[in-house]
């Protein structure tokens, strides 16, 4: 039998992120339900997201848009975009870190693996 941790992907209908000019990457999680975007909104601390992208929980900003069902994170990109150290030219791969991320209190399940998202 096998152990299963939910990741955040698992959770939601999608996570996205981008460029938000060149200093500055967007992460947009969209819940797609209101009881997924209460509970990411509780549970996905700004010290959670900040720990996973190793920087500072003051340099996050945070904007929760309930309507739309969506919780949004901006900070300022490692590199500047398109710099020589820039390995990420249009910050697609935040979102990846952020699909893989186990919540903190998720529960561990026996079961199947949840299918990939790539």
């Amino acid at each position: 039998m096998r152990l299963v941790v939910p990741r955040l992907g698992d959770l939601v209908q999608d996570v996205r992120s981008k460029n938000a000019g060149p200093f500055t990457v967007t992460m947009d999680i969209f819940c797609g339900a209101d009881a997924v975007f209460e509970r990411i909104r509780k549970e996905l601390t700004n010290h959670d997201v900040a720990r996973l992208f190793a920087t500072e929980p003051h340099s996050l900003r945070r904007f929760e848009l309930p309507d739309l069902r969506v919780v949004k994170f901006s900070m300022r990109r490692p590199q500047i975009q398109g710099s020589l150290a820039d390995r990420d030219m249009h910050a697609a791969q935040f979102a990846e870190l952020l699909r893989e991320y186990s919540l903190p209190g998720c529960p561990v399940t026996p079961g199947k693996p949840p299918k990939s998202s790539g």
